[in-house]
């Protein structure tokens, strides 16, 4: 199965807005009829048939098959797949790489403050601090739904506790910027 974007799915990769996280759009975007299933999840995780499955349904994507009975053992490979386990890809080191990535793209003095802080040796917490404050350093400076995307793409990367932990401490940080 070769997997190919539908008009709906082009239409949404183009205007920038829709309900889809950055894994759905990156999924998109190689979902160009040339890869094939065992491709993709090489390139996306092993949670890729799932994905794509889901993107079918809601008909961002519809597949290209070389032969009609083809369809019936893609649904039977595709069906049982449980997601993988998102644990192991989720660090603060993700979340300290993206974010540098996207203060990289500020190309000021206080955007390579914030850069260099990232890139120090910090203990988790000062870690969730520096994060948190790269965070509405770029939230300032950028579209509302660019930070948006952003913010989501970031606790995408964090481990679950650690999502928690950096609001706990975006909270703490604007508790003491309002007094």
């Amino acid at each position: 199965m070769r997997p190919i974007k539908t008009d709906l799915a082009r239409q949404t990769l183009l205007v920038h807005t829709g309900t889809l996280g950055m894994r759905e759009r990156r999924t998109l975007i190689l979902c160009d009829g040339q890869r094939d299933l065992a491709e993709l999840v090489r390139l996306l995780g092993q949670d890729a048939p799932l994905l794509v499955q889901r993107l079918m349904h809601d008909g961002y994507l519809t597949a290209t098959l070389s032969r009609p009975e083809a369809r019936s053992a893609v649904e039977r490979i595709v069906a049982p797949v449980t997601p993988a386990p998102t644990g192991p890809r989720r660090s603060l080191v993700a979340a300290r790489v993206y974010l540098t990535g996207m203060l990289e793209l500020q190309r000021d003095d206080g955007a390579r403050c914030h850069r260099e802080r990232l890139q120090s040796r910090l203990d988790d917490d000062a870690m969730l601090a520096a994060l948190a404050d790269a965070l509405r350093f770029l939230e300032a400076r950028v579209a509302t739904t660019l930070a948006g995307r952003i913010r989501e793409r970031l606790l995408e990367a964090l481990p679950e506790d650690a999502a928690h932990r950096l609001q706990n401490v975006s909270d703490a940080a604007l508790d003491i910027a309002a007094r």
